[in-house]
């Protein structure tokens, strides 16, 4: 009886009088419908080629003033896109069942960077900060970055599974969740990375169906609470927030210590005009300007110098092709759990964006983070590319037959007034 198709199984489970068939025929029936069609015409690509594009344009910026770190990014790419490609072939609802406790190995991960007993063999402090853990052979990985990707995994599974957070007060389970790798990830401290967490909850809980007032409040209450929470601050991180106002002022006072960075970072921006001075008298300002982290965090700013203002727009329009890419793949996902983590992915990276952009031209303070696909760095390359890879995951496996349907505002809206 296995032998049938699965439109005859259906038929015949319904004409009693004529053919009878076993549970296992009806199981194998509802899994052949419930099977997802893959296609490869998805607007998912468009976050791939935008992924492709701002990595070659990040090891071409590298190149400029680090050759050999440059070398050593192309070999961080290709990790990357094999990641992406194995992530890919991964079906995402696998990533559904194992977010729990793939998000339970990175919380424990967090929280050994930050044990002062553990060797330095291991965790290797850097600048006071415990961010990494070494591997064999030296390799060294952020946890951070890995907390990125199992937060929106495991958040879009409790907003497919619950409707409550459509109130206030039912919001709070997610603040609780956004917080814990928050507050692990400050400690570290990385206050850049910690900012991510709750742009990408907003952008998941709006797509889910939350009440924006609900949203707006906790926006204010938020940056209520980012004011109250400045002594609590390390003070590297104070000094930089002073450099910016110092900055916003007119003063002077800093340009040579905490403010060193972000001038001479805004000084490259602005010498590279509208087409940039080209590779050559590009390194050599970038050079005696002696800028800090100038292949890494500041890469911006070598864009900028390099390219002028046609680079930044190009950088900039790259995003905005990998951020349409996301809607459009998130539209034409069925599904509510692949819908949000489409959207929370797409945050995490089009935030991190915004932040690093807006430090190096003077519009945020100096956080030290980096720019996705484009600053050197393993951890971050790797780790991006898999987000795209999850992404295309999504895109690929079309709408499923027998899929529960997607988010319904307005159902929501009825089930709630009742």
């Amino acid at each position: 009886m296995n032998g049938g198709s699965p439109a005859a199984v259906a038929a015949g489970a319904g004409d009693t009088g004529r053919r009878r068939y076993s549970p296992a025929d009806l199981r194998s029936a509802v899994r052949t419908l419930a099977r997802a069609r893959i296609s490869m015409f998805t607007p998912a690509w468009c976050s791939v080629l935008a992924a492709l594009g701002l990595s070659i344009l990040g090891i071409m910026a590298i190149g400029s003033v680090a050759p050999a770190e440059a070398s050593r990014q192309v070999a961080f790419l290709c990790l990357g896109v094999i990641a992406a490609t194995g992530a890919t072939m991964v079906h995402y609802r696998v990533y559904r069942a194992m977010a729990p406790l793939f998000m339970l190995v990175v919380l424990l991960l967090l929280v050994v960077v930050l044990l002062p007993f553990v060797p330095e063999a291991i965790v290797r402090p850097r600048n006071g900060a415990r961010r990494w853990i070494t591997l064999p052979m030296g390799f060294e990985f952020q946890p951070s970055e890995l907390a990125k990707v199992a937060y929106v995994l495991v958040l879009g599974i409790y907003l497919t599974a619950r409707r409550h957070y459509r109130r206030f007060l039912g919001i709070s389970a997610p603040l609780v969740l956004t917080f814990i790798p928050m507050a692990l990830i400050l400690k570290e401290p990385d206050l850049g990375t910690s900012l991510l967490f709750l742009p990408t909850l907003f952008a998941m809980l709006v797509v889910a169906g939350s009440r924006l007032h609900h949203l707006l409040i906790i926006a204010v209450l938020g940056a209520g609470l980012g004011a109250a929470m400045l002594p609590l601050l390390e003070e590297h991180q104070k000094d930089r927030i002073a450099a910016l106002v110092d900055h916003w002022s007119g003063a002077q006072s800093k340009l040579q210590d905490e403010g060193f960075q972000g001038h001479k970072a805004m000084t490259l921006v602005g010498a590279g005009g509208i087409t940039g001075l080209g590779a050559e008298d590009g390194r050599t300002l970038v050079t005696g300007n002696r800028l800090p982290e100038d292949h890494n965090d500041m890469i911006f700013a070598v864009i900028s110098v390099r390219w002028g203002f046609a680079g930044a727009a190009a950088t900039w329009g790259l995003y905005l092709l990998l951020g349409l890419g996301v809607l459009l793949t998130a539209a034409q996902t069925s599904d509510p759990y692949g819908r949000l983590v489409v959207v929370g992915l797409g945050a995490m990276v089009l935030t991190q964006m915004v932040v690093n952009t807006g430090m190096t031209i003077g519009l945020l303070p100096i956080t030290g983070m980096t720019l996705p696909f484009v600053s050197y760095g393993g951890s971050s390359l790797v780790s991006a590319w898999a987000m795209i890879g999850v992404i295309l995951s999504i895109g690929l496996r079309w709408p499923q037959y027998l899929a529960r349907q997607a988010v319904d505002f307005d159902t929501f809206e009825l089930e709630d007034a009742a």
